[in-house]
């Protein structure tokens, strides 16, 4: 990931486990990130985090992750210690990148998350990059996370266990492989793909370009962008 960093420090890949899909009503409940420097992983988050008094966990979502309510109150931590955990992995980094398979799902629930407790700024200075975007111009549909392990052949590196350190850790392998492939990751920094039909979900970032990304796979996305561009 060489192309990576030229322009960075630190890069912090994260995910997130919810409970549900709603980012202003729904919940993290689990929250992990693999943090390297110069290529090398120096540190991850790993917490699962309590629920409010009286709140119970769907029980598809138990289904889903394993994850269960004796599990969150037995093992979990407060969502204000999960926060602050976070929020250090950013920290005396000059040039930060955060990452995520599907960025525009966790980077929405990781900003509820954290705007309770006054640490939404930590979200200023990293650059972002949607993993899924460039997995999309990369293979043809479909574009779930186990999918894209097996099209890499990471079966032995990599699991897709829906709990969010295993998950941010198969991001960074895929990366990395995507790298190999052919090392253009620094052109999606802060670009999202997003369907041509139904646009962006969720809370638009600031920061972040979106552009339509079809599933037919003819130019990359930032040469659509930079055609979109000059044709206006």
């Amino acid at each position: 990931m060489e192309s990576l960093w030229k322009h960075f420090d630190r890069i912090v890949v994260f995910d997130t486990e919810t409970t549900g899909i709603e980012f202003g009503r729904d919940r993290i409940i689990e929250l992990g990130a693999v943090v390297l420097e110069a290529g090398t992983e120096t540190g991850e988050l790993n917490r699962l985090i309590r629920l409010p008094e009286g709140k119970t966990l769907p029980p598809f979502i138990v289904e889903l992750t394993g994850i269960t309510d004796k599990q969150l109150a037995e093992e979990g931590v407060e969502e204000s210690q999960a926060a602050r955990e976070f929020s250090k992995l950013l920290e005396g980094a000059e040039r930060p990148l955060l990452a995520a398979y599907n960025a525009q799902f966790d980077l929405n629930f990781l900003y509820y998350f954290l705007r309770p407790w006054g640490l939404v700024s930590v979200l200023g200075p990293p650059r972002f990059l949607d993993v899924l975007t460039v997995y999309r111009d990369r293979r043809d549909y479909p574009h779930k996370l186990f999918h894209a392990i097996e099209a890499y052949q990471l079966g032995d590196e990599a699991v897709n266990s829906h709990r969010a350190v295993d998950d941010a850790r198969a991001a960074v392998r895929i990366l990395e492989a995507m790298a190999k492939e052919r090392d253009d990751l620094e052109r999606y920094i802060d670009l999202f793909g997003v369907h041509p039909k139904y646009g962006v979900s969720g809370r638009k970032i600031s920061s972040v370009t979106y552009q339509a990304q079809p599933y037919q796979r003819t130019l990359p996305l930032y040469e659509r962008l930079r055609m979109h561009a000059a044709e206006e």
